[in-house]
């Protein structure tokens, strides 16, 4: 009876194992397929690690994002990992020889990091009006991610409608010089890097108008002369540009214009400008300025602004001054060269010299060319700067009292004087010069009460430093503005 038990009981068993055998024959594998892709452009991602929880084996996405993944049935979590995006999970029911399909849309890992807030102008402020051109632009912003920030100013002049931009600032404000009378929008972009940039609002200002200069002159900067203007605090605009040789200015306020030399090609032309230095245009062409030394060389208005008198070689022309109608005026019948004119109430002043820029005659015509008066003749050296005072009494003009002549037209001592047409005499303007200098292209002040001129070494062509002379006054000399010289004063 026990055996029969005993029996009875281990076959039980041996089924029950079979049983138990049996159900492990029946679990199998399945596999999981995919594909990655980023989830805004949808571009297919290769070498995307792709692992599982339960573990299995672990896989790479191919050059076209897809992967495949052998593993026993069941439920599993699918990871997929690429450096520069975030880790991302799919879940996957695997059935025995099944095909169980994912797709993962990962995103890049800075996908969580907010944009900046748009910026806040601060200034100029909105609206505000007589904003100096020599501008501060300034702006608040920040980053709730902590990114570095670049930004851009975008800068449109209403004007003349032309947009300037200023890219890769790295401060929160930032200097430059703008046009006068001006009206400005400008917008700030913020950029962290990550998040497509932000604006800020748009703001309109407008600049002071352009002030009313009474000085003007050259400076030298690089290998050109360029036209500056400035007040009576010696506030300073520069009115041409350094890529262009431009030099003696000579202004007419009647018609708020500026004439000066400037150089196209191989020839000197006349052009004039706005006050601002806008709108410059080329007056002479066919007939250019041209002389012994064109440093020396100068120019004139008419009173009321119509014509411009200019030297070329032994003659003297009269233009208008909207490039027609040019005239010859007066040609010398000994073999010297125009340097200098000076225009006032119908009466010409005229310098002229031989080609070493000596010989030097001084003297007056009318405007049909017939000789007046003698101012100066007959004199060693060199002299120049002439004008006529406003009711032509006067004759103002330098003169190197040293007689000095060389090659290199170099001046020892030259000095101011005024010649008086009435009496015929000359007097000494110049007083209180530093030793070794010059004292050039002396100017009358608009009131002809002072005197304006270059102050120089004797050993240079160039350098030199604009003066006010006041005789009236018990230290007579005034320093205006350094490397400055060709002053004109009205």
């Amino acid at each position: 009876m026990m055996n029969r038990i005993y029996y009875i009981l281990f076959g039980s068993f041996l089924i029950l194992l079979g049983c138990t055998e049996e159900a492990i024959d029946l679990e199998g594998t399945g596999t999981i397929t995919g594909t990655v892709v980023q989830d805004i452009t949808f571009e297919n991602l290769a070498n995307v690690k792709i692992s599982t929880n339960p573990s299995s084996n672990t896989v790479f996405t191919d050059a076209e994002g897809k992967f495949t993944l052998e593993v026993e049935s069941g439920t599993y979590a699918v990871k997929a990992e690429k450096d520069g995006f975030l880790v991302d999970f799919e879940s996957a029911d695997v059935e025995i020889d099944e095909e169980t399909s994912v797709v993962f849309e990962l995103q890049i890992s800075t996908a969580n990091n907010k944009p900046p807030p748009s910026p806040t102008l601060i200034t100029p402020e909105d609206d505000s009006i007589n904003v100096p051109v020599d501008v501060t632009f300034e702006w608040e912003s920040m980053d709730v991610d902590g990114d570095s920030l670049v930004y851009t100013i975008e800068l449109r002049n209403a004007n003349e409608n032309t947009v300037e931009t200023f890219e890769n600032l790295d401060t929160n404000e930032f200097q430059t010089t703008l046009e006068f009378q001006t009206t400005y929008f400008w917008q700030i972009t913020a950029d962290d890097g990550i998040n497509p940039a932000v604006l800020s609002g748009l703001n309109s200002f407008t600049t002071v108008d352009f002030p009313n200069n009474s000085y003007h002159f050259v400076r030298n900067m690089g290998n050109n002369y360029v036209i500056f203007s400035s007040d009576d605090d010696e506030n300073e605009v520069q009115l041409t540009q350094s890529n262009t040789n431009s030099w003696r200015p000579r202004v007419n306020r009647i018609v708020g214009k500026i004439a000066f030399l400037r150089n196209v090609g191989a020839n000197a032309q006349v052009f004039t400008m706005n006050l601002d230095g806008s709108n410059a245009k080329q007056i002479t062409s066919s007939v250019p300025v041209s002389g012994f030394n064109l440093d020396e060389i100068d120019i004139s208005w008419s009173d009321n602004g119509s014509f411009i008198y200019y030297p070329s070689q032994d003659k003297l022309y009269r233009i208008g001054a909207d490039g027609s109608g040019n005239t010859l005026i007066y040609q010398t019948n000994d073999g010297n060269l125009i340097t200098e004119v000076d225009f006032n109430n119908g009466i010409i002043a005229v310098k002229t010299n031989n080609l070493d820029g000596y010989n030097v005659r001084i003297f007056t015509i009318d405007e049909n060319g017939q000789e007046l008066s003698t101012v100066l003749a007959g004199r060693q050296g060199a002299a120049g700067g002439l004008q006529l005072s406003i009711d032509n009494r006067r004759l103002i003009y330098s003169r190197d009292v040293s007689g000095f002549e060389s090659s290199s037209y170099r001046q020892l001592d030259s000095r101011v004087f005024v010649f008086d047409f009435s009496s015929s005499s000359n007097t000494q303007f110049t007083t209180n010069k530093p030793g070794g200098t010059n004292d050039l292209d002396p100017r009358f002040s608009p009131t002809d009460a002072q005197v304006i001129l270059t102050n120089r070494p004797n050993n240079s062509n160039t350098s030199g430093t604009v003066q006010v002379l006041n005789p009236e006054i018990a230290e007579p000399r005034q320093g205006l503005f350094n490397n400055a010289f060709m002053p004109d004063w009205e």
